[in-house]
């Protein structure tokens, strides 16, 4: 399968049906080009996983969160809940977040 490229703007261009024929058009500048009668559409539907969910704080899941020492910049008080992510490239370390136990301020540690 190979993707056609909008020779404009050099977006993908995408197969869309107008007036019952199939035509490609350019999402981003509007370019559209008649497709060849013997093209072949697939239309994939991505879903994420449950695993892949993105992980939202709560005040009621904080809970589940273990503490550490770790002094607020904002208060000063010396414990906080933890949990670490991936921001950045797998072959990088994760960051540590950190809410204060007190006030409730978030910060990052980069490792």
């Amino acid at each position: 399968m190979s993707l056609k490229f909008c020779p404009k703007c050099r977006s993908i261009m995408m197969p869309t049906r107008i007036e019952g024929k199939t035509i490609l058009k350019c999402p981003k500048c509007g370019f559209t080009e008649h497709s060849a009668p013997n093209m072949l559409v697939d239309k994939v539907s991505i879903t994420r996983k449950p695993t892949e969910t993105p992980i939202v704080i709560t005040k009621t899941s904080e809970e589940y969160l273990p503490k550490t020492r770790a002094r607020c910049p904002k208060c000063g008080y010396e414990e906080a809940y933890y949990w670490l992510q991936q921001t950045r490239a797998a072959d990088e370390p994760p960051t540590r977040f950190y809410r204060c136990v007190k006030c409730g301020h978030t910060w990052r540690e980069y490792e």
